[in-house]
This record gives C-alpha cells, sequence and structure tokens, in this order.
C-alpha cells in the first residue's frame, strides 16, 4: 500500500511541476536579412533553396550569404528539422559534402542569435535563422508569415 502513496505522489508531482521544457522543433524561427540584397518576403520553397546552397546570388546580383546558429544549439536543431528536415548531424554532413565538392560556401555558423544578428546586418546578402530578432534586424516574411 505504501508504493501506492509513493506512486501517486510522485505522478502529482510530475504533473505540477508544469510543463516539460520546449524542444528544438518547438520553436519559431525568424528569418532575418541584409538591407541589400535579400528580398523582403519569400515563399518557403525559395528560402530552402537558398538556404540549401542551391541558389548562389540574389536578384540584384549580389552573393547570398547564410548565417546559422551552431547545430548543438535548440535554435540550430530546430533550423536543421524545420528547414532542413534533418538531424543536427545529417545537416553538417551536409554542408561538409558541398563544401568538399566545391559547390557551395560554408555557412557562417554563431553561438548566440546577437552575433548572427549582427552579422546579417554588417553583411550585403547575408540571411540568417533566429528566435527572436533584433529590433534593428530586417525580417524576411516566409509565405506571408513572421515565423516558421
Amino acid at each position: 500500500m505504501a508504493w501506492l502513496y509513493r506512486f501517486t505522489f510522485c505522478l502529482l508531482l510530475l504533473i505540477g511541476c508544469g510543463h516539460p521544457p520546449a524542444r528544438a522543433q518547438d520553436q519559431n524561427l525568424v528569418v532575418i536579412g541584409n538591407s541589400k540584397g535579400v528580398p523582403p518576403e519569400m515563399h518557403l520553397a525559395q528560402l530552402k533553396s537558398t538556404l540549401k546552397g542551391e541558389k548562389l546570388r540574389w536578384p540584384d546580383g549580389s552573393k547570398v550569404v547564410i548565417a546559422l546558429m551552431k547545430t548543438t544549439t535548440p535554435i540550430g536543431q530546430s533550423t536543421s528539422k524545420k528547414i532542413y528536415n534533418m538531424s543536427a548531424n545529417e545537416l553538417n554532413k551536409y554542408w561538409l559534402a558541398l563544401v568538399f565538392q566545391g559547390r557551395a560556401d560554408a555557412p557562417n555558423f554563431f553561438s548566440s542569435e546577437t552575433e548572427l544578428a549582427e552579422f546579417v546586418a554588417q553583411t550585403t546578402g547575408a540571411i540568417g535563422v533566429v528566435n527572436q530578432p533584433m529590433a534593428s534586424s530586417k525580417t524576411i516574411t516566409i509565405d506571408g508569415k513572421k515565423f516558421l
């Protein structure tokens, strides 16, 4: 009978602790871009093509520069799932293969959203993915939405 009390207590304790922490795929993602080169809105297919290194230049001729959070961060893992439809390890291998084959330049990886946003703001043609854009960031709408 004591086990039943312990079980009930543990169950109530688990229920009372609230929601579990957000997993990577539950995060909202925001696409930000430099004011030069990056269009203010894109379709999801265009975004995926761009972030997969398939598109090398913007319509104005400037070079596409990709900025991503490291795949060891929750935002990086969420980006891997939502945009690339890959695990973090698969994404790393994907980029390693593209760069090794000479088909694309490696993305710039960052540990903090602030560093990524500053890089995008200062680099012509840069596009990046964050969870919370800075007030000064140019947000790119994807299929008419601010968040992915």
